[in-house]
């Protein structure tokens, strides 16, 4: 929404403006923030987030480098590919490799943010030695250039906030970090533990694969209790870089305090909707619904690899949201997977990614879009002029699943369950 009333401003017919950004919000939405929506997905099913995170990192490299050249190609054809090309070759690199880097060696929390900040510090870098031949202008757009040079400091005054944010998640997922949550840490008191052992005795879960006996819920998740280890979270980390933020940028207290009551009323309702698909997908889990749907799509054979990222899309397209694709679809994937005798990294994965080229059609994102550039009641269009490039993305997608199951295994990473 905020980049779409950017481009406006900068010139770009509203209704453009906002299709490119939906476009663009595609490669980052597979980590979304601070990686919720693999993590989510991970913990559902049991295995280790780092397995899922960097199969979704290596699955994203075709479309994060596609997505840059297309945009231009959407705005100026060819001609501005051709005349823009190194630029567009410096950003892409440099989003794509960071984004790989980040999701295969720190995890889920930070290829978003990451990736944006090195790619955009490193395109303006190179757009001071570089410049095009043609400057694109619009047609309503003045000619005219302004001094706005600014010193180190100031610059670094306006990136610390994401600086900060970016130390304080490297600091939060590293092992030696959160061994100070565990049992025998020192911070091992943070933790909020709660007993359920009546409760998760008495219900019966069934096996994953839907063969076998069924077992006490307290078995089959291993543990009998609930372990809040809240101040482990990166949301903490989030929190910790805001107050850095307020005092190193001095904002005064009574202006950081409207702004946190605002952003918590903002959340309000997505807290309460991904808590109620939290528990919808646990009961679907145990209650052997995603196992049931699992195995009936494990039916439809080695097709399956190409159906699976249709699946998260599908998800995304109807909740708007990638981390609840994930927890609706998680154990799906899953079960179709291991009944498949491929590794469930990859489906988890491609579910995910799959999703990514759903949020540009997503009622929920289109809405948001038209409102930011002032074309409420014009959804139909903005969906119109999505749904095209969305659908021939989830096609090759889908196709890029395919040839990774049956000729790329060996990217797969392995799978460490919990």
């Amino acid at each position: 929404a905020i980049t779409a009333a950017l481009l406006v401003g900068l010139g770009l017919r509203p209704l453009q403006a906002a299709g490119l950004c939906l476009i663009a919000n595609t490669a980052p939405v597979a980590f979304g923030a601070v990686g919720i929506p693999i993590i989510a997905m991970a913990n559902l099913v049991g295995i280790e987030q780092h397995s899922v995170s960097a199969m979704v990192g290596r699955m994203l490299v075709p479309l994060s480098l596609t997505i840059p050249f297309f945009i231009v190609f959407l705005m100026d054809g060819f001609k501005g590919v051709k005349e823009t090309f190194p630029a567009i070759l410096v950003a892409a690199l440099s989003f794509t490799t960071t984004q790989f880097l980040s999701s295969n060696h720190l995890g889920a929390e930070l290829p978003d943010i990451i990736s944006a900040v090195v790619s955009l510090a490193v395109t303006t870098i190179f757009l001071k030695f570089w410049k095009p031949k043609n400057i694109f202008r619009f047609d309503n757009e003045s000619n005219f250039t302004q001094d706005n040079t600014l010193n180190f400091n100031q610059i670094l005054k306006a990136w610390s906030p994401f600086i900060l944010l970016i130390v304080c998640i490297i600091i939060w997922t590293q092992p030696w970090f959160k061994a100070l949550f565990d049992k025998d840490g020192i911070l091992s008191y943070t933790s909020i533990t709660l007993q359920f052992s009546n409760i998760t005795a008495g219900i019966l879960s069934p096996s994953i694969t839907g063969i076998g006996e069924a077992k006490p819920l307290s078995l089959a998740l291993g543990v009998d209790l609930i372990n809040g280890k809240t101040v482990a979270q990166a949301g903490t980390a989030i929190l910790l870089a805001a107050f850095l933020t307020i005092a190193i940028l001095k904002i005064k207290a009574e202006d950081a305090a409207e702004c946190f009551w605002a952003t918590l009323k903002e959340m309000a309702i997505p807290c309460i909707t991904i808590g109620l698909v939290v528990a919808f997908a646990f009961i679907s889990k145990n209650s052997g619904m995603s196992t049931t749907l699992g195995l009936a799509f494990a039916h439809t054979g080695d097709a399956f690899s190409f159906f699976s990222p249709i699946i998260g899309w599908i998800g995304v397209f109807l909740t708007g949201s990638d981390t609840s694709a994930n927890l609706l679809f998680g154990t799906l994937q899953q079960v179709s997977a291991q009944k498949l005798g491929i590794s469930e990294a990859l489906f988890l994965a491609a579910n995910s990614v799959g999703g990514v080229v759903g949020k540009m059609i997503s009622p929920q994102s289109i809405a948001i879009a038209c409102a930011a550039v002032g074309l409420v009641g014009k959804e139909s269009d903005l969906f119109k002029f999505t749904l095209k490039y969305s659908v021939a993305f989830i096609v090759l997608i889908g196709i890029w699943t395919c040839i990774i199951a049956f000729f790329l295994q060996g990217i797969i990473p392995e799978v460490i369950v919990k």
